[in-house]
């Protein structure tokens, strides 16, 4: 890690974007891990653009794993992941205005789809996270978010 201005940075390695530097504050601890990857715990936001929708979800530990991910409410004005006090409390949150909610996001055809039944809390303040998994069968793993449409062909 380099001090830089005071603060500590670090580079992180992945296969999509090469040698990222972050500050080392940026870094995202999910202590029990995501769905499917328990042991990788530490993560950080990579923004492609400041109005970015999506985002990528990096981990700081393994190179190849990046999720995209974006705030749900953005495209299901009614979401809500129901957050228990016990979830709260595990995650040192205090009043929900400190949270920020995302979700997974994957492409279906021509369908991008998010994980509304495994939404991802992160406390901004404390940048720790969790996967929550929601009893509620209103949202669906694989919930349509919008369409895309097919890249244009050449033509000869």
């Amino acid at each position: 890690m380099d001090r830089v201005l005071g603060a500590l940075q670090m580079d992180v390695r992945t296969t999509r974007f090469g040698v990222v530097t972050i500050e080392d504050d940026r870094v995202i601890e999910f202590p029990k891990g995501l769905l499917g990857f328990p042991d990788l715990t530490r993560y950080c936001l990579l923004q492609p653009c400041d109005d970015a929708l999506f985002f990528w979800l990096q981990s700081v530990e393994e190179p190849s794993l990046a999720f995209v991910v974006t705030d749900p409410s953005l495209f299901v004005p009614d979401y809500a992941a129901p957050i228990r006090p016990e979830q709260m409390q595990a995650l040192g949150l205090a009043d929900l205005d400190d949270a920020q909610v995302f979700v997974i996001v994957n492409k279906v055809n021509d369908t991008l789809t998010g994980n509304l039944q495994g939404p991802l809390v992160i406390n901004t303040l404390s940048r720790a996270g969790e996967q929550l998994v929601l009893a509620e069968k209103r949202w669906t793993t694989r919930h349509a978010l919008m369409t895309v449409g097919a890249p244009a062909r050449a033509t000869a």
